[in-house]
């Protein structure tokens, strides 16, 4: 399946427009249960949907000329398009409302054992992945890719050039970290 995904990608970047279709039914299904599976449902008020996050990821992520490489990393790319959907639409919340209406995200997909549950912020959470990052810019590229990319540790530690135990190793430095930045 990740040579077909792979060789898909590069039929699409060479033009084939039927080959990004069928990638995108490929995915569409996977991006859209990542992006439910993240936001807290049932608040009053709340405007962005799945649908719209997935929607919006894929016009920036395929708006840009990327040299694809294989799946981990459009799945690394796709990550990073959907925080960036998610900060957005959280800032211009908090700018139309003064703060009020956060959106709020589960922590329970950062990794699938042992995940805390706890719900947060998202510009919470940008806020302490970007403080993350000056410290261990490795472990939060990681974290970024297992939580908004739904990564399996595999495909990350594709992605990032290293072991799986370096990948758990620093998820789990990750979520510690986090877990106090955020309490």
């Amino acid at each position: 399946m990740s040579d077909d995904f792979t060789q898909l990608l590069h039929d699409w970047r060479g033009g084939d427009n039927a080959s990004r279709d069928r990638l995108l039914e490929q995915v569409y299904d996977t991006l859209r249960g990542m992006a439910s599976a993240r936001m807290r449902r049932g608040r009053a008020g709340e405007t962005l949907q799945p649908t719209a996050v997935v929607h919006e990821a894929m016009l920036r992520l395929f708006g840009n000329e990327i040299d694809w490489q294989d799946r981990a990393h459009f799945f690394a790319l796709a990550s990073m398009k959907m925080r960036a959907v998610l900060v957005d639409h959280a800032r211009a919340r908090a700018s139309a409302k003064r703060g009020s209406d956060a959106v709020v995200l589960t922590l329970s997909h950062a990794d699938r054992v042992g995940a805390d549950s706890s719900e947060v912020e998202v510009l919470a959470l940008h806020q302490a992945l970007e403080r993350l990052a000056e410290r261990d810019e490795r472990a939060a590229r990681g974290l970024e890719m297992a939580y908004f990319g739904g990564m399996e540790h595999a495909e990350i530690a594709c992605a990032l050039g290293i072991s799986i135990p370096t990948v758990e190793r620093d998820l789990r430095f990750a979520r510690a970290w986090l877990s106090q930045q955020l309490a």
